[in-house]
């Protein structure tokens, strides 16, 4: 059904009155819901459409995800998770240096369960580094590996071994960091462990000169360098304002990831107009629009680095990936929703939104009214 704009609101006022009080929707409740998250993100999805057709140049990574620029920049991470064995994460670091109102684990951050000591998580198991020889005599190569959870950086003299040895067996290494307390000194010993790609979160520092003095200082020593950082309304001026002095980096790429909410950061962003992807990641729909005109201007400009969509359609197509290469059954993917309640009055601002059009609206048939009964 193509529910109105003025029902949508009423229902989803009714809903998140019936959330508070911990009752649950019944089927015909949970349609109306689908359908207003439907609404939601076709009108989302439109928004998107229309600047995508306005980037010159845009070009696509196997129809999984956007950029503009060279394709000789674009980060061999991303092929590694969009085309190759996944996102592999490898854990150590439960402890941060930032508090970024946009982290899965705001609030929370001192809450965060250690890995071990001397332990690494890989794949949800725990491993010695000693161990590695032997994970890789049984287990299948990945075709790379990404370090994350949380700052790397507050212990990074523990990762150079380790980096090391992976670097041996010839696996490809990223790493994501804020970059706030990098030294030259530790740049440099990643390099000659073997890192072959550095992505610095800018969000977090909100685009500080002495980051973007580390970006450029990692570029002496690392292949590849870049940027990951989520897009928000107030990082994006702040990125315009500073890319001049980005752009002398000399980094390779800027992944500008679609914010993507829980129930641990979405507070923050109350009063956004959000939308639902795929009954999945919940997001402001401003995130992607900055985004992709932030990649107009770079691609009309010719700036000489790769800019990524890193949007919530690569999510999904990165999780179809990983199931299909692990030998899922047809449509089987490990992307979802991060609630196990649909936050309706989260979406309230996106309902009351002048600029979030519904294009096609219908009334309701009859037992789904307001003031029917619903059973």
């Amino acid at each position: 059904m193509n529910i109105s704009k003025r029902d949508a609101l009423q229902w989803f006022s009714f809903f998140a009155e019936m959330s508070e009080a911990g009752e649950e929707l019944t089927p015909k409740q949970l349609e109306i819901a689908y359908a207003v998250i439907s609404q939601l993100e076709k009108a989302a999805e439109k928004l998107h459409a229309g600047l995508l057709s306005q980037i010159p140049g845009l070009q696509s990574l196997n129809g999984r995800t956007y950029y503009v620029g060279g394709k000789e920049r674009f980060p061999k991470g991303c092929i590694s998770c969009l085309l190759g064995s996944g996102l592999g994460a490898v854990r150590r670091t439960n402890r941060c240096n930032a508090a970024c109102p946009f982290c899965y684990d705001y609030g929370v951050l001192d809450q965060i369960p250690p890995i071990g000591e001397g332990m690494w998580e890989i794949g949800g198991s725990r491993f010695r580094e000693e161990d590695l020889d032997l994970l890789l005599s049984i287990q299948k190569k990945p075709s790379g590996v990404a370090y994350v959870y949380l700052e790397p950086f507050m212990e990074i003299e523990k990762y150079y071994p380790f980096i090391r040895r992976m670097h041996e067996h010839g696996i490809y290494q990223h790493l994501y960091t804020n970059g706030i307390s990098a030294t030259a000194s530790q740049l440099e010993q990643l390099g000659r462990a073997g890192l072959d790609e550095i992505r610095f979160n800018l969000g977090a520092s909100m685009c500080s000169d002495r980051v973007i003095g580390h970006i450029a200082e990692a570029k002496k020593y690392i292949p590849m360098v870049g940027v990951e950082t989520p897009m928000t309304r107030e990082l994006y001026p702040v990125l315009l304002g500073k890319k001049d002095r980005l752009l002398e980096t000399g980094l390779d790429f800027i992944n500008l990831a679609e914010l993507h909410l829980n129930p641990n950061n979405i507070e923050n962003y109350l009063g956004e107009s959000l939308y639902m992807y795929r009954h999945g990641y919940v997001s402001p729909i401003c995130s992607r629009a900055l985004t992709l005109k932030l990649m107009a201007q770079a691609s009309r400009e010719k700036w000489p680095v790769v800019v990524h969509d890193c949007s919530n359609r690569t999510k999904f197509a990165r999780d179809l990936n990983l199931k299909a290469r692990e030998g899922g059954w047809f449509g089987q993917s490990a992307y979802g929703a991060e609630f196990d309640v649909i936050p309706f009055a989260a979406f309230l601002p996106a309902l009351e939104d002048p600029e979030v059009v519904f294009e096609a609206e219908e009334e309701l048939p009859e037992g789904y009214r307001i003031g029917d009964v619903l059973i």
